[in-house]
């Protein structure tokens, strides 16, 4: 390669970048890339940026020439999107860098293109300015993201095409749902794990160990939406604020077992959940631990009897508990063949699946209720267990579990205490 050759290819971004931080093809107004901490999302952005406002020569005019760069806040946008190390100075060439003016706020190019900055708490800063082109950085952590983007969408009117590109972590808010869900809108995707090349040594393992298959892990880590039901029983804000990386040594383990309808290929999963519990004193002291999701997927009757059977044995419980309002004496059966001295107990439903839930609800309300890590997908099906019933695919299989295995581990013993004559019994 020659001398300029080499000169420039660290500013190729096309040679470099990886497949989520390239634009779509396709006839797009929106552009989201939705990642993970670190996936590089605020280089991609940078980048499109500089695609847009540069022309094939220092001075020659590009595609925009009115660029809105919008974050949380002004210092945000400033110190992350302009200055910082994947910012827009940062990726810019020498011969094309942009000037930046502190008092307006604004990046000027060498073509005469300039960029603006908006903070997100500040809608109406918006009304009156046009752009061509607007760059939204974490748009689902902005507090008044609805009006922000209506705002920017009424300036967004110059050129022929005139185009966003939004880079944030996913949360479940209205906005980004709403964004997401339009035609207009192309989106790419990636983990953190994708940009591993370019993160701290021990970085990643180190998250990995701590956040690894809980919701907060998928949603900063994996990038993935995770969605809460309106009305929801649990709410995923909550459930993050119970992960605990220990148990205490436990009074009572006990193993609840959701058996599927059938175990053939694409049958509802068997829901198997693990909860531990401290009795110590009057039932409003006790307090559980959620220690294990063992749930099987599509498994014959033997697998998931096995699992249930092995999980029991790995904790130390002292009973296996299961509904059997399909299974009847069969489910007995099978886990009696695999440990004939196995302390059982059928359990009936009489009531609905939501109607179950709401008491044991009630015990995370009370704080009553904590997590180990790693039950991201058992999380997930809780936040979208409602009032009205289970507002996801297929069956709630885990939550079901857990329902059974908190009700015996918490609930019913607590009714036999309040009662005198059940506690001589």
């Amino acid at each position: 390669m020659s001398r300029e050759t080499l000169a420039a290819l660290p500013y190729l971004f096309d040679f470099w970048a990886l497949p989520h931080q390239l634009p779509p093809d396709g006839d797009w107004r929106s552009w989201v890339i939705l990642g993970g901490r670190g996936a590089g999302k605020t280089r991609a952005g940078s980048e499109w940026v500089r695609a847009m406002v540069e022309g094939a020569g220092p001075r020659d005019q590009g595609r925009a020439r009115r660029v809105a760069l919008v974050g949380e806040t002004i210092d945000q946008a400033r110190e992350v999107m302009v200055f910082g190390e994947s910012g827009i100075l940062a990726c810019s060439p020498p011969d094309r860098r942009p000037d930046w003016i502190a008092t307006r706020r604004l990046l000027i190019w060498p073509n005469g293109a300039t960029a603006q900055l908006f903070s997100a708490h500040d809608p109406e800063s918006l009304r009156g300015p046009q752009f061509d082109a607007a760059w939204c950085d974490e748009l689902a952590k902005w507090k008044r993201a609805q009006e922000t983007w209506d705002m920017l969408q009424f300036g967004l009117r110059l050129g022929d095409d005139p185009r966003a590109c939004v880079t944030t972590t996913p949360r479940g808010t209205g906005a980004l749902k709403d964004l997401l869900a339009r035609e207009s809108t192309a989106v790419t995707h990636a983990a953190t794990e994708a940009n591993r090349a370019n993160l701290a040594a021990g970085f990643l393992d180190e998250v990995r160990r701590r956040y690894a298959g809980t919701r907060l892990g998928r949603q900063e880590l994996d990038g993935v939406l995770l969605a809460d039901a309106e009305g929801a029983l649990w709410r995923s804000d909550a459930l993050a604020a119970l992960q605990d990386d220990r148990a205490p040594v436990f009074d009572r383990v006990v193993v609840a077992i959701d058996p599927p309808a059938s175990g053939h290929r694409g049958s509802d999963d068997c829901g198997i959940v693990v909860v531990g519990v401290v009795t110590q004193g009057p039932p409003q002291d006790w307090r559980a631990w959620v220690i294990e999701d063992a749930t099987v997927s599509a498994a014959s009757p033997a697998v998931w009897a096995g699992a249930a059977v092995a999980a029991a044995r790995r904790h130390g419980a002292e009973r296996i508990v299961a509904e059997v309002n399909q299974g009847g004496a069969m489910v007995e059966a099978i886990l009696r063949q695999i440990d004939p001295q196995l302390p059982y107990k059928p359990l009936r439903a009489s009531r609905g699946k939501a109607a179950r839930a709401e008491p044991v609800a009630a015990l995370y309300e009370q704080g009553r209720v904590r997590h180990l890590r790693g039950l991201g997908a058992l999380e997930d099906q809780m936040c979208l267990m409602t009032v009205r019933g289970f507002d996801g695919q297929g069956s709630p299989d885990r939550v079901d579990a857990l329902v059974w295995a908190l009700t015996e581990a918490m609930i019913e013993p607590a009714l036999a205490w309040r009662s005198p004559r059940l506690r001589l019994l």
